[in-house]
């Protein structure tokens, strides 16, 4: 299996250009061949199927807000077979919940993984995507990453690591992904700028040209069992350019 048959872009990405054809023709030209949605593609499914098809591009996965798996689970599973793919992350609780004490990472642990449990039998893996609050301890020393994970208990809820906000949290990633290999099926690639750079993007950098290892994270998030490898940069200055550059940087990584 080649680096481009796992390589996905997270169209979230791209947002800023404002028009899904030239989104999906500005991907498909930087050489990716799949792509995860955000959350309103799955609205329109039918339609973004078409689109991606004319393209030769498939979804390897997509995010899906929280609202929708309580409102509309039914309309999110149909919309995942319509679009051929079987892997969701839920991305972010709603800002004012971030700082939610520990019995609300609990309660949201134990809710995602019935809903999980739900969803794998219509054949659809339903996982969390972390940023760097949920890495705040919230029960002693436990963060709310971990109480997630424990009240999610022995469901299938999965875990889509997004690696650079694992070290914006001041956390080691490899400890992290190690401990929870087992519900690893999916990993962000982005990268970091060096202290002072790039501060119209957040500080976030092209993958390949921050200050993380992707030679080396790369086949640490592989060999904990990461099926795809999706690359994100939160806030590019030049979208086009960011998929362009970090397809080219990947696609010299031997998978």
């Amino acid at each position: 299996m080649s680096v481009t048959d796992i390589l996905s872009i997270q169209l979230y990405t791209l947002r800023a250009m404002d028009n899904l054809d030239r989104i999906l023709d500005t991907v498909a030209d930087a050489g990716y061949r799949n792509v995860e949605m955000v959350g309103s593609h799955l609205d329109d499914a039918a339609t973004i199927k078409s689109k991606l098809d004319a393209r030769g591009l498939k979804a390897s996965s997509s995010h899906v807000s929280l609202a929708a798996l309580r409102e509309k689970p039914e309309a999110v599973l149909g919309a995942c077979e319509t679009l051929g793919f079987k892997d969701l992350f839920m991305p972010a609780v709603p800002p004012e919940q971030r700082d939610m004490d520990a019995t609300g990472w609990r309660s949201l642990g134990k809710e995602l993984g019935k809903i999980a449990e739900h969803f794998q039998g219509r054949g659809v893996r339903l996982g969390y995507h972390n940023h760097h609050w949920e890495l705040k301890p919230k029960d002693g020393e436990k963060t709310a990453l971990e109480l997630i994970f424990e009240a999610a208990g022995g469901s299938p809820l999965t875990w889509q690591v997004d690696v650079a906000w694992l070290v914006r949290g001041g956390a080691d990633p490899e400890h992290w992904i190690d401990r929870y290999r087992d519900r690893i099926t999916a990993a962000h690639v982005k990268d970091i700028a060096p202290t002072g750079q790039n501060e119209d993007q957040d500080g976030w950098a092209d993958v390949g040209s921050g200050v993380l290892d992707w030679r080396d994270l790369w086949k640490v998030c592989r060999e904990a069992g990461a099926e795809w490898m999706v690359v994100e940069h939160d806030k590019p200055a030049d979208p086009a350019r960011t998929a362009r550059n970090s397809f080219a940087f990947l696609r010299g990584i031997e998978d």
